[in-house]
């Protein structure tokens, strides 16, 4: 197959999310998968957005409905993106008036996009006492929008992009030109930090982070992202990170 990396024959990435974006991700960097549904809820309240974030990824993995022909050592891949601002946490909005609260509570000020990604590994014959491996990282992105008028709300919410978007904006739509400025990941922004789950899975599934400074590592029971000049602990989002579930 083309693209940045080859996979052998027996690859298999179970994709647990209905995104367009997320498919469109993975794709653009090679990577094969197949799209499976989920039976969990996104929650937006009852912890910090680091912490949602995270626990709805998860919650996506053990909610996934799974293929009966799953090998052992095939991955699942669940994600969720929220959206923070002053400590007000937004998923997706459910009206075109919620939207257009959200994105004027968003108008010339900076937010935090936050995505939690959670990698399941099936069990193998190389697996530690034959249980499933569990990771789960977390990635922030700061996104400033230039102040908008009442106008462009009100065209922007017309256009429909906003629905099925946390903050009720595209970034790679109609929405980029509202954006100043991203401190951090551009794809999180998207809706799936790729080089977060780079790290994530303890070994490269792409080459699109080679030599950009990043660095992702299992060590024993965690793993510790860094990359240089890359966000992932933005201020007052404690808690983001990746760390190995048992």
């Amino acid at each position: 197959m083309g693209g940045p990396h080859r996979f052998p024959p027996d690859f298999r990435l179970i994709l647990v999310s209905q995104s367009p974006r997320r498919r469109s991700l993975l794709s653009d960097i090679g990577v094969p998968f197949v799209v499976v549904p989920s039976q969990a809820d996104e929650a937006i309240q009852g912890g910090s957005v680091v912490a949602l974030a995270e626990e709805n990824a998860l919650s996506k993995v053990r909610g996934a409905f799974l293929p009966d022909d799953l090998e052992p050592g095939g991955f699942v891949l669940g994600a969720d993106t929220l959206v923070a601002v002053d400590h007000v946490v937004m998923g997706k909005p459910g009206s075109a008036a919620e939207a257009g609260q959200m994105l004027s509570m968003l108008s010339g000020r900076t937010h935090q996009v936050v995505s939690g990604v959670a990698l399941m590994r099936r069990p193998d014959l190389h697996s530690p006492d034959g249980e499933e491996e569990i990771w789960v990282a977390s990635a922030v992105t700061e996104v400033t929008f230039l102040p908008l008028t009442q106008r462009q709300v009100e065209a922007y919410v017309a256009s429909d992009e906003w629905q099925g978007k946390a903050g009720a904006y595209a970034v790679q739509g109609l929405a980029a030109v509202f954006v100043s400025e991203i401190r951090g990941e551009y794809s999180n922004v998207v809706g799936l930090p790729l080089c977060t789950l780079e790290g994530c899975s303890g070994r490269p599934v792409s080459t699109s982070c080679a030599g950009s400074g990043y660095e992702g590592r299992l060590q024993g029971e965690s793993a510790r992202l860094r990359r240089s000049g890359y966000n992932t602990h933005a201020p007052g989002l404690p808690g983001s990170g990746a760390r190995e579930r048992p």
